[in-house]
């Protein structure tokens, strides 16, 4: 690794200007500005541009990130019919036989319904698939139905299990090339990323060495594992933490188990039923993906094998469940969302040590959704402040492709509550930035001399800067153990 000496460099919440020595990648000294040692480095200088520590996104679906990237964008209809006109525009300018996916409806706040035989009418025998934005759902017509060999009702949706459960190169039409793949780490890079949890239900452990090997090198990742593949990483003598290729770059992440729905698909498991549900319909409060005593087996089969747990839980029993199941257990672990927390729960995070790994720009994304399906009831709601107050140890994250990978805009959602101008959703919930900072960054606050030399350097100091230009914050350059992995000056 090259020695590299950073002049001129504001380190995060100083006025001060110093010097940064970087070797075989960590910070090997940091001096006031022009009385760094002598070394043989290349310095750069800074001009007094704000370094801080790298960001991290804490909750990534890195394939379908990156396959995303290639649909069609359908996030701003505010109808069914909206929909079908988006899908009858790009039936007609993409000519041929191959399968066409959308990305991005919301439809729990819409005046209509989904129905599969008005999606069939604008489509034809053109295989067609249209995701939700929260991943949860599909909107499929006839012809996408045969293809991936399932059954659709009248309204052409496949939820949950019923849509997890087709293979992804059925669902996404094929896997994306590796020039995708790498694109899509160098666009995370320029807004500051040096670090990704993929919880994609995939192959994690053999296909991230892979797109290493194959250049894909500007990200850490921890790859995570999901109860399909439990046994496989368990036989294999994995570990989390344990270094799966030899840079060091991928390591064993946890094992992801998923144990509800979602809020705007209405299958997030929750004490009461959804507003418009008959109370006494089996899934009036939700759905149960993975039933506490199957979730405990896995649990404990995975400790035993020093794999960490990594649980996705929604609904305010969810998370009552998923945290009743820690205490019992006597283990800590991550609880990823945990968007509805039941009052009396939030000290359970910090009594417990549980991590709970969020993701600010749902609450902007949802917050009417929120407002009409937990009404009355959201000051509990994405409650981050509340979290933290409890003793949790937060991480941030985005869920991409639910939300772009881009944790300036959590970091701004989280500290502003706003976007787009409108009134702060439940102000009291707001962190401050110091707090976001240290939780897009695994915790580190500030640069020290033994660090490793993930770094992020800034245009602007995100201390002085406004929610909507912290949103967009300019990020000058990356590096990864003192790599470039993003420049652009």
């Amino acid at each position: 690794m090259a020695t590299i000496l950073l002049r001129n460099a504001r380190l995060i919440g100083t006025q001060t200007l110093s010097d940064l020595l970087i070797d075989r990648g960590r910070i090997s000294a940091l001096t006031p500005a022009g009385f760094a040692p002598k070394a043989t480095a290349k310095a750069i200088d800074l001009e007094g541009r704000v370094v801080m520590p790298g960001l991290w996104d804490e909750h990534v679906h890195f394939t379908q990130w990156v396959t995303m990237r290639a649909r069609f964008d359908i996030a701003g209809a505010g109808s069914a019919a909206e929909v079908l006109v988006r899908v009858r525009e790009e039936v007609a300018a993409n000519r041929g036989d191959g399968q066409l996916t959308g990305y991005g409806f919301r439809d729990a706040t819409w005046p209509d319904a989904p129905s599969l035989a008005g999606l069939d009418a604008v489509t034809g025998e053109r295989p067609v698939v249209v995701i939700s934005g929260d991943l949860h759902c599909a909107w499929v017509n006839s012809a996408a139905a045969r293809l991936m060999r399932v059954s659709v009702d009248a309204t052409g949706l496949l939820r949950e299990g019923d849509w997890f459960n087709i293979p992804a190169e059925l669902r996404d039409g094929g896997t994306p090339p590796p020039a995708s793949f790498a694109a899509a780490a160098e666009a995370a890079a320029q807004r500051g990323v040096v670090g990704i949890v993929d919880f994609e239900n995939t192959d994690n452990l053999a296909e991230w060495p892979e797109r290493v090997a194959a250049g894909v090198d500007r990200l850490r990742v921890e790859a995570s594992v999901w109860p399909d593949r439990l046994e496989g990483a368990i036989q294999a003598g994995l570990r989390t933490g344990d270094p799966l290729e030899s840079r060091g770059l991928v390591t064993m992440g946890h094992l992801k188990v998923v144990v509800d729905g979602s809020l705007n698909t209405r299958t997030a498991w929750c004490w009461d039923p959804y507003p418009g549900l008959d109370p006494h319909h089996a899934h009036a409060c939700g759905v149960v993906t993975v039933a506490p005593s199957e979730l405990r087996r896995l649990i404990v089969r995975a400790c035993a094998a020093g794999i960490a747990p990594a649980v996705h839980a929604i609904g305010d029993r969810a998370n009552f469940e998923v945290i009743e199941l820690f205490a019992q257990l006597g283990i800590t672990g991550r609880i990823e969302h945990a968007q509805f927390v039941r009052a009396g729960d939030f000290a359970r995070f910090g009594e417990l040590g549980l991590v709970a790994s969020v993701q600010p720009e749902h609450a902007m994304d949802d917050r009417d959704v929120a407002d009409r399906y937990w009404a009355g009831r959201t000051d509990r709601a994405f409650a981050f402040g509340s979290l933290y107050q409890g003793g949790a140890t937060l991480r941030l994250g985005s869920d991409a492709p639910v939300a772009p990978l881009d944790p300036w805009l959590g970091i701004a959602a989280a500290t502003s509550r706003s976007r787009a101008g409108r009134e702060a959703w439940h102000p009291q919930q707001r962190l401050p930035l110091p707090v976001v900072l240290a939780a897009s960054a695994r915790g580190r606050s500030d640069v020290a001399v033994g660090d490793v030399a993930d770094l992020v350097v800034l245009d602007a100091d995100p201390y002085l800067a406004e929610p909507e230009l912290l949103r967009r914050l300019p990020v000058a350059a990356t590096l990864l153990a003192g790599r470039f992995t993003w420049r652009g000056f």
